[in-house]
């Protein structure tokens, strides 16, 4: 059921967005939506990393920092000190990657979710909580490294 939400949401966020151009507006994404983005990106990184496809880890937390960068220059009422916050971990699991180290990635992986978190209690969305995913809603996907 999830997989299928998530699937609605990138096809309403198309045809919004190809309407907007259409109409010759400039398209800016909701918050929201760049939000949930990075959260799909962020269940994709778990289990990348975990599986040890490090090429998809790396693409999938490169998303993200481009996400949140997006985040941040869209939406001004977001302190930079709360998008900031993600800076370190985020240089962590990218050095973790590269060294191929699960453990390592664990750990950064650990500090994101808190930096997450730290942001949406900073800017009083603390009900929203990031955590390690139990499940992927992207049964469609492979996240084990290409044979």
């Amino acid at each position: 059921m999830r997989g299928l939400v998530s699937i609605f949401l990138v096809l309403a966020g198309l045809f919004l967005t190809s309407f907007a151009l259409a109409q010759g507006e400039t398209y800016v994404p909701a918050l929201g939506d760049i939000m949930s983005a990075i959260q799909s990106r962020h269940i994709k990184l778990w289990f990348a990393g975990k599986l040890k496809d490090w090429q998809l880890a790396s693409f999938e937390l490169e998303e993200i920092r481009q996400g949140l960068e997006n985040a941040a220059t869209l939406y001004s009422g977001i302190p930079a000190d709360y998008v900031g916050a993600t800076v370190d971990p985020i240089k962590d699991i990218d050095a973790a990657i590269k060294a191929k180290d699960e453990a390592k990635f664990v750990k950064a992986y650990g500090a994101l979710n808190d930096a997450c978190n730290a942001c949406h209690k900073g800017i009083n969305r603390g009900f929203i909580v990031i955590q390690v995913p139990a499940t992927s809603p992207f049964s469609d996907q492979s996240f084990a490294p290409p044979r």
